[in-house]
């Protein structure tokens, strides 16, 4: 399931990127997990790192578990707890406790084609992976970035092109998504350039 979230070089990020969705049109921005209170309002878990898809009232799409095809719902408002992880949702509809539980576990969903803007030195995970990884000062292929992994700072997971791998047991390498290390992300060539400290390479290797 492709979760929309968006990288930040100088700072670490929520989560991991899972699995692919069996329905690219439609990204996931948060799992409801429970009723909030007496009144139909849900705990909403989010997989985005963007605050106006719980806050801002209009249009979301619910996906019910074991399905592929979400429906459309209006958002009527929204506020994040603190210190939790969690945004308390008011959608249309669901109006009591009962109706709420019945909602655990659905993905709340928006197309894949509305994203926000996003700042500098700031990616969509989506746009990010599948890129192929060089080395700057050489220009070696180092591999393909396949996964992100949320740290203190965010962690590339890079799978290693046979002919660079050093050790045939070795598939991948974690490089530290920071400016310093990777000072170039090229969305339109499909390429990052990366200048690891010395040993950083080896260490991974290990």
């Amino acid at each position: 399931m492709n979760r929309e979230k968006k990288k930040r070089q100088e700072a670490g990020a929520k989560k991991q990127l899972q699995s692919p969705t069996p329905n690219p049109q439609w990204l996931e921005i948060g799992t409801i997990v429970a009723p909030q209170g007496l009144t139909g309002e849900v705990r909403v878990y989010p997989e985005s790192d963007f605050p106006e898809r719980f806050e801002v009232p209009g249009t979301r799409w619910l996906l019910r578990p074991g399905e592929t095809e979400p429906q459309p719902i209006e958002l009527l408002g929204g506020r994040y707890i603190e210190g939790k992880n969690l945004y308390v949702l008011e959608l249309e509809g669901v109006e009591d406790r009962t109706q709420a539980e019945g909602l655990r576990n659905w993905k709340l969903m928006v197309p894949a084609s509305d994203r926000p803007q996003l700042g500098e030195d700031e990616y969509h995970v989506l746009d990010l992976i599948g890129l192929e990884v060089f080395l700057q000062e050489s220009g070696e292929l180092v591999g393909e970035l396949v996964d992100i992994i949320p740290a203190g700072n965010d962690l590339l997971v890079v799978k290693l092109h046979p002919t660079f791998s050093k050790h045939p047991a070795t598939q991948t390498v974690l490089i530290p998504f920071v400016q310093a290390i990777v000072p170039v992300v090229d969305l339109a060539a499909r390429r990052v350039e990366i200048t690891p400290p010395l040993g950083l390479l080896e260490i991974n290797h290990g």
